[in-house]
């Protein structure tokens, strides 16, 4: 399986225009609220006439949830094959579940039948002990081995048949990313002509059946082929499926929409074809969508002959062929036709409002305000005759109004503040509110970030926002805090809230909004604060409070100047922790550790995990990458620390970085296995690609972990070097000593404060700092003097003379040199410091004594460098 655009609401291609609405509710007025999140890879939800939620996990486990008391029960935990995409995958209830208790399930199964395996679609019977009298109704056979799409998705529409959506069972992993149709001999895998294009075949379809009572099933009347047409199958309502893994019926039109989950090709090609695109699909009748020759709107591929390598003509949309030797169908097909809604990796030319990235298409239910009792809790009218379409890999979910004869009107992102973590289905309960199943960051993993969610609509008073604050959180005994709630707030206009304050007590201990409050003994007390408005309604905010345990004094003791490092110097350092309780201190508590940060990487992770962060790492946790890829554990594709072992290479390696940012840009597969492709990422910046190379190299590198005493080298040139060190007492508090190296030239637009002094950007080089009056200055903060001899600038004087002062502290503070200002550009001016220890504020101060600044006569300075 495979952020986002604001909304954009007219699209370059169609002119669609937009109707008049009821008023868009407030996002303030929806909230999400998390009913289960101990799920091992959820995939389809059904919900019954009395609001009672049924979901299944692919390992093979029914759940049961009433969401009015939060009680959730197993049902049942199938045997199945849950191998490749393989797994339990589909689930509805009957529309007479209410008093026949059937519900049907499709799932792989585990035992293959003379040497053939099969997805089958059965039906049970729920009963107050689980499931009982199975009766299997349908099987499609599959290829079992490195292939991939399973799809899987069941839903009823309002005349009581069944249409259930299939995967075309095809390894698209050696076509380029363009329409696998290689017929050659020995490579039926690799040919979705054999099922998407196969008229009498179930693979790649989306079939409609009508489930008897006996557990058989009948033929609708209107599916693509009537029952006794030569070489097809009567099930099938809609063929030229790849992946149509999620799929929802209109129970007031009849017409079914799908998730299309495309190919991989980042670009078009001239030879082969269209770029891979994911697709959102209404059929309103039977018909062919195409696939795997064509892709979104009719976009079609080349006929290829994929042992010369030669391509052909385009294929025709509107006279389809299937001349593959695997075909045991019809030659010609239905006419082809388009999607509803297509995207591909980079923006959408059509609709750009769906952004960029990887991709995974779902479709969800159409809203219908009058088929829920009014009540607050329903979706608003608003929503009304809507689609509700999704991305697995986006996390976004959209909304598309429809013209009266269902036709596309415009599109608009759902709640685009509210995270939505991977959802994979959706559905609206009986009393109108909406239920997302969502299935966490990593595919085929139990992740612990997995859930059941509902999102709720408050028509009236909204509940307000508790929020919570304090001065201090730990401490010893006694320890004073001074509590705040000033960030509580209510959406309701003119509401006021009532504050009540439990500090570790079971009874309210103060009723203001800023109160403070004494801990005389010790002990961890969980303090909240809840805020209640004029309507009644509360909420809640907490806050642990530790007292008795002072947090520890950690101190790096450094053999040299603590402001810059000189290349291939070396330094004796120590690490001195003192705390009040741990006595003597652990040493396996203490962390000790040294990294070189490239210029332009803040330090700002550093002090707050206690780890380096990267810009790739950065990069890579808002990408769709950690979907399919892992620190340390294989999922879809390799762990990010197996890929570092493999190529065993520098980051600095600029061939290597090269070759795989393009592979990550373009997209490629066959490294690690042929089964899976690695998606293609077009929307990605070059530099970015190589940042997210060099931080997965760079998890091959030495620990930087240091011994709490010792001698660092330190051989690199620029950037920064940080030591830090940490130590975590035995009630959980942590102390730390960051310290930050500068290499000894540096840039003046590095400096913190200015006065009269502006940043000029330089074309192509770092910033340079303008001095524009007499007198102006600019400081750096907090730099260690001890050591420093020398201190040397380049700049550009046109026509001025004066003097550049180096003083401590203050504009006026203590002289430590000068640096003499004449005429010329380019030039490099040294002066010896005055000697002084310790960290000092340094200001650099014009003094002007000719020349006159104007507008074209301004001092500009670009660089200095220190003398150790």
């Amino acid at each position: 399986m495979r952020t986002f655009f604001l909304l954009l609401s007219l699209f370059a291609a169609q002119a669609f225009t937009l109707p008049v609405d009821t008023p868009r509710p407030d996002d303030s007025r929806f909230t999400k609220v998390v009913l289960d999140n101990d799920l091992n890879e959820p995939m389809e939800l059904a919900i019954d006439n009395q609001g009672i939620l049924y979901y299944i996990e692919r390992i093979g486990t029914l759940n049961q949830l009433d969401p009015r008391t939060g009680q959730k029960k197993q049902i049942a935990k199938l045997a199945v094959r849950a191998t490749g995409e393989d797994g339990l995958l589909g689930l509805a209830l009957d529309p007479g579940f209410a008093t026949n208790r059937w519900l049907y399930l499709y799932y792989g199964d585990p035992t293959p039948r003379n040497g053939e395996y099969a997805n089958v679609l059965a039906r049970f019977e729920l009963t107050p002990t689980g499931l009982a009298n199975r009766i299997e109704m349908l099987r499609v056979p599959l290829l079992h081995e490195g292939v991939s799409h399973s799809a899987g998705s069941l839903a009823f529409d309002r005349d009581g048949n069944l249409f259930l959506s299939t995967g075309d069972n095809t390894n698209p992993f050696e076509s380029d990313g363009f329409g696998p149709f290689d017929d050659r001999p020995g490579r039926l895998r690799f040919d979705a002509l054999k099922s998407s294009g196969n008229t009498n075949d179930l693979r790649g379809k989306i079939l409609r059946i009508r489930p008897q009572p006996d557990g058989s099933y009948t033929i609708p009347t209107g599916n693509l082929f009537a029952p006794g047409t030569p070489q097809t199958r009567p099930e099938i309502y809609v063929m030229g499926c790849r992946n149509p893994f999620r799929i929802s019926v209109d129970a007031h039109t009849g017409f079914l929409y799908w998730g299309e989950v495309g190919p991989d090709a980042g670009n078009d090609s001239l030879r082969r074809g269209p770029r891979g695109h994911d697709e959102i699909n209404q059929a309103r009748k039977p018909g062919n969508f195409g696939w795997p020759l064509f892709v979104g709107n009719n976009k079609p591929y080349h006929e290829y002959n994929f042992e010369t390598k030669q391509a052909g003509a385009p294929f025709d949309p509107a006279r389809p062929v299937n001349r593959s030797r695997n075909n045991t169908g019809l030659t010609e097909l239905p006419p082809a036709q388009s999607a509803f809604i297509w995207y591909p990796y980079a923006e959408s030319a059509e609709f750009p409002a769906l952004g960029t990235g990887g991709r995974n298409a779902m479709a969800g239910p159409v809203f219908h305000a009058q088929d829920y009792p009014a009540s607050a809790r329903r979706f608003p009218a608003y929503f009304d005759g809507k689609l509700f379409f999704y991305d697995w890999m986006r996390g976004w979910i959209f909304t598309a109004a429809l013209h009266p004869n269902g036709d596309l009107n415009r599109i608009e992102r759902f709640l685009p503040q509210m995270p939505f973590n991977h959802p994979v289905d959706m559905a609206f309960s009986p009393t109108g509110e909406l239920y997302v199943l969502e299935y966490g960051s990593y595919w085929r993993a139990k992740n612990t970030d997995a859930a059941l969610v509902r999102i709720e609509f408050n028509e009236g008073n909204r509940t307000p926002i508790a929020r919570i604050g304090a001065d201090k959180t730990v401490g010893a005994a006694p320890l004073r805090v001074q509590f705040s709630a000033r960030e509580s707030f209510d959406h309701d206009s003119g509401d006021s809230l009532r504050y009540e304050w439990f500090f570790g007590g079971k009874t309210v201990q103060s009723r203001q909004p800023n109160p403070a409050f004494t801990f005389t003994k010790p002990g961890t007390y969980l303090c909240r604060v809840r805020v209640t408005d004029r309507q009644g309604l509360q909420a809640e905010a907490q806050l642990p409070v530790r007292v008795g345990n002072e947090p520890p004094v950690v101190q790096v003791q450094w053999k040299g100047n603590r402001s810059f490092f000189a290349p291939n110097s070396q330094v004796d350092y120590a690490v001195n922790i003192v705390d009040r309780e741990d006595r003597p201190t652990d040493p396996k508590r203490a962390t000790v550790a040294l990294y070189h940060l490239p210029e332009g990487e803040d330090v700002a992770g550093l002090m707050a995990t206690g780890q380096r962060t990267p810009k790739g790492k950065t990069l890579i946790e808002q990408s769709d990458c950690r979907s399919c890829h892992a620190l340390n554990q294989q999922s879809v594709g390799p762990s990010w620390q197996a890929i570092a072992r493999r190529y065993e290479a520098n980051p600095t390696d600029t061939k290597l970085v090269a070759s795989l940012s393009n592979k990550i840009i373009q997209g490629g597969g066959g490294v690690w296995t042929k089964d899976h492709m690695m998606s293609a990422h077009p929307q990605l910046l070059g530099e970015d690609a190589a940042e997210m190379v060099r931080y997965i190299l760079s998890l091959n590198e030495p620990s930087p972990n240091l011994p709490a005493k010792g001698r660092v080298s330190l051989t690199q040139p620029g950037g920064n070097y940080v030591v830090l060190a940490r130590y975590v007492d035995r009630g959980g508090l942590t102390g730390q000593d960051l310290l930050r190296l500068y290499p000894t030239r540096f840039n003046a637009a590095d400096a913190q404060r200015l006065d009269r002094v502006a940043r000029r950007n330089g074309n192509g080089a770092p910033s340079s700092m303008n001095y524009n009056e007499k007198g102006s200055w600019i400081a750096f903060d907090k730099i260690d003097l001890t050591g420093l001899k020398s201190l040397k600038a380049g700049l550009s004087s046109p026509g001025l003379t004066g003097t550049l002062e180096v003083r401590a502290d203050r504009p006026d503070g203590p002289l430590l040199g000068q640096l003499a200002v004449v005429p010329g550009n380019n030039q490099q001016i040294s002066t010896e410091l005055t000697p002084m220890s310790g960290p000092h504020d340094l200001y650099l101060v014009y003094r002007e004594t000719a020349g006159g600044i104007n507008i074209w006569k301004r001092l500009e300075l670009r660089w200095l460098e220190v003398g150790l």
